[in-house]
């Protein structure tokens, strides 16, 4: 049963329409004016309008207006009833919004018949709507479900080369770590044989005296012991860049698992070393209890959002007695069940209409090549759909742009 809404002055017409409309089976709702019309006309949402063209206050045309105006109402068929028959009034009518006439005095079965046709216009439009609304939803499943695609496969080649260096690494480092031990011990035993000799044989000879000067003996002795330690030093930070890697990808560890969000950091802190050269990196880490989540997921959404932070500061443009670019990171927690964590930069902002956009698949606002669209995209599934968390953007453009990452401490029963 269609919802039909009546307008007219006359209440003999508006009587006359509403029998003939219920004897065809239609909901008839009427109304005596255009302003009755249009509050009715919100309220019951109808399929289709009849609405008189000469009232006082509200004519028919300002109503069909008001009516095509609203989104919610656009596709009502709206029907102007008329005795005007200019070509100039039609034209009006039509300019207004309205899809058909009908003359008075009205003919029954004309009546109808327009209805007729007027509702299998409405439905076809409906179904129409509704077809698009699928394809928009299945589209954007698409969309997620290749992102998915592409960030897996990524993140399987990423793990498999990360597995492989840490592996191809570590072997070496470790040999290297050990003979320098042994190195030092030998080294210094040499020293102290050196000086032994020359404390016994002071006076070598000439050949020998020669020979120490060209090697410049005392500077060589008194350098080499903090040659052995700086490789020592360079040995451990190696070790250390590979547990980074370890630590971030969470090699074998695709299960729910109770982490140290902070070390999370600190790895993709370590591994975009090389991108914050210049840049001021604010640590607060407040107190965080362990977080039951899927660490390497967690870890990439550190690692996107930190790539795009340092982009945007990249972009701003130096001027006079500005503030330098800079990064900070805040960690709390939010009542008792979620953990918080803040990345927050001075870059260039993010446009107040770009921002319902920011977590649409392949939406990028960087440079052509430079941007897959991605990486917000997939945080947002991480965070959200993955760990029933939330992840919220505040920016103001050319002042601050904050991304905050709400994890639950304890996840809900069923994530994934």
């Amino acid at each position: 049963m269609d919802k039909i809404l009546v307008i007219d002055d006359d209440s003999a017409t508006r009587l006359l329409l509403k029998r003939d409309l219920k004897l065809e089976g239609h909901e008839v709702t009427v109304a005596k004016d255009g302003e009755e019309g249009v509050k009715l006309a919100l309220e019951l949402h109808p399929a289709l309008i009849i609405c008189d063209w000469v009232m006082p206050y509200f004519d028919g045309v300002e109503v069909c207006r008001i009516v095509k105006s609203n989104p919610e109402l656009a596709s009502t068929f709206f029907i102007l009833l008329t005795s005007k028959v200019d070509l100039e009034d039609r034209i009006q009518g039509l300019d207004a919004g309205a899809d058909d006439f009908l003359s008075k005095p009205v003919n029954p079965a004309e009546l109808l018949a327009r209805v007729r046709a007027g509702l299998r216009l409405y439905h076809s439009q409906q179904q129409l709507s509704q077809s698009n609304q699928q394809l928009s939803q299945t589209l954007r499943d698409l969309q997620q479900t290749q992102a998915q695609l592409i960030q897996s496969e990524k993140m399987s080649s990423i793990g498999q080369m990360v597995a492989g260096i840490a592996h191809e690494i570590n072997n070496p480092v470790t040999f290297i770590d050990g003979n320098l031990n042994h190195a030092s011990k030998y080294i210094k035993e040499l020293l102290e044989f050196i000086q032994l000799f020359q404390k016994h044989y002071p006076n070598p000879l000439p050949e020998m005296k020669e020979a120490a000067e060209e090697l410049d003996l005392e500077f060589l002795m008194a350098d080499f012991p903090p040659l052995v330690e700086s490789m020592k030093r360079g040995a451990k930070r190696i070790r250390e860049i590979v547990e980074s890697l370890r630590t971030f990808s969470h090699l074998d560890e695709a299960e729910l698992k109770d982490v140290d969000l902070h070390e999370g950091l600190d790895s993709t802190l370590s591994i975009l070393k090389g991108r914050l050269e210049g840049i001021e990196t604010e640590i607060t880490y407040g107190e965080l209890p362990r977080v039951e989540c899927y660490p390497s997921d967690i870890n990439q959404v550190f690692f996107h959002l930190l790539n795009n932070a340092i982009d945007a500061v990249g972009k701003r443009t130096p001027l006079p007695n500005s503030t330098p670019p800079r990064i900070r990171i805040c960690t709390e927690t939010r009542t008792a069940s979620h953990a918080v964590i803040r990345i927050i930069d001075n870059g260039i902002g993010i446009p107040k209409e770009t921002v319902p956009n920011i977590f649409n698949p392949f939406f990028t606002t960087k440079d052509v090549g430079a941007g897959k669209g991605l990486g917000l995209t997939i945080s947002y599934q991480i965070v959200v759909d993955k760990h029933g968390g939330k992840l919220e953007v505040h920016s103001e453009p050319g002042q601050e742009t904050e991304f905050a990452v709400i994890i639950p401490i304890s996840p809900p029963k069923k994530l994934g």
